[in-house]
């Protein structure tokens, strides 16, 4: 008599939501709102965008110095060890909801583009710092050491395996280091993203339309689901970082937020621009059925021509040397 093990489903929620823009408390209280909110629709997977914590700093791509704003910014930044991200901690476990955050981290009085995985027992099972800031990022964030190439995370009692990147979608490397880790679901966090508007002198790559097909292509390289996360802008937001007129994040956004399947198609996108959660139930057995067709960090490799070298350990600036005796 044969018998077949039974692949998990999950059901996920995905935001399309503003943050209060430049302020950690409320948005701490927003995060933790919207974690109970997924609770009730049976969410077992909660994903938020880059920087959903105090909102993307979008004045740097229509001036690079703002003081003022730029040390509002790193005031309101969450730090790993902080009564924000321990309150974070108990919506995650009072609800019993995996939490993936995206936030800008506080660490002394520098700030690093980051992500956690909090499980549903309030636990950070993972956490990262974006590799590299994108161009005009690095005005503000510092660069990620080895502890970047976090490991792809297993949620409780067989759930599915859960990875993280963000615009890191335009670096190869990266995404293989993630994807070859048998990944399940992943989750692509995005800023507030402009439309594409023909003749613009701006890259289609970084419009809403261009980071979505960089997630969708993800998902079919991975053979994962993926849960593609940005956030919205208003004219709130504009006005808190005066970026009116400016042809990035000048202009109110929609949500773009969707949920692609584990061979690039789209299987769920918002009902409309503003503020929803995207829910769905995910089927790890799709996943198993895409890479029969290729498993790009299985058997559709060749280690014995091509391979990728890392190093996850991290690089402090202050190293104490040994002595030799």
């Amino acid at each position: 008599m044969t018998s077949t093990i039974k692949q998990p489903t999950i059901r996920v929620a995905v935001t399309q939501h503003e943050p209060i823009w430049l302020d950690l408390e409320a948005t701490t209280d927003k995060t933790c709102h919207l974690i109970a909110s997924a609770a009730s629709a049976n969410a077992k997977l909660v994903v938020f965008p880059e920087c959903w914590i105090p909102g993307y700093p979008a004045w740097i791509w229509s001036r690079p110095v703002d003081f003022d704003l730029g040390v509002k910014y790193v005031e309101n930044s969450l730090e790993i060890d902080s009564p924000q991200m321990r309150r974070i901690r108990d919506a995650a476990a009072t609800h019993q909801v995996n939490v993936g955050l995206g936030f800008s981290e506080r660490d002394g009085d520098s700030v690093y583009i980051a992500q956690a995985l909090i499980d549903e027992k309030g636990e950070i099972r993972m956490q990262r710092r974006k590799m590299k800031p994108t161009h005009m990022e690095r005005t503000i964030f510092g660069d990620a050491s080895g502890s970047c190439l976090a490991g792809v995370v297993q949620l409780s009692d067989g759930g599915p395996r859960v990875g993280n990147v963000f615009r890191e979608h335009i670096q190869p490397l990266l995404k293989y280091y993630t994807l070859s880790q048998n990944e399940q679901i992943h989750i692509a966090g995005w800023p507030p993203l402009d439309p594409f508007v023909e003749g613009s002198p701006g890259f289609w790559s970084m419009t809403a339309e261009g980071c979505r097909s960089l997630s969708q292509t993800y998902a079919a390289e991975a053979g994962a689901y993926v849960l593609h996360c940005a956030a919205i802008l208003t004219e709130t937001g504009i006005e808190a970082m005066k970026t009116k007129g400016s042809p990035i994040m000048g202009s109110p956004t929609a949500g773009s937020s969707a949920i692609i399947g584990p061979d690039g198609r789209l299987l769920k996108t918002a009902e409309s621009g503003g503020e929803q959660l995207i829910i769905a139930d995910l089927n790890m057995s799709e996943v198993t059925k895409t890479k029969t067709f290729a498993d790009a960090g299985g058997h559709y490799s060749r280690p014995d021509m091509l391979w990728l070298g890392a190093d996850p350990t991290s690089k402090p600036t202050v190293r104490i040397a040994k002595p030799d005796f």
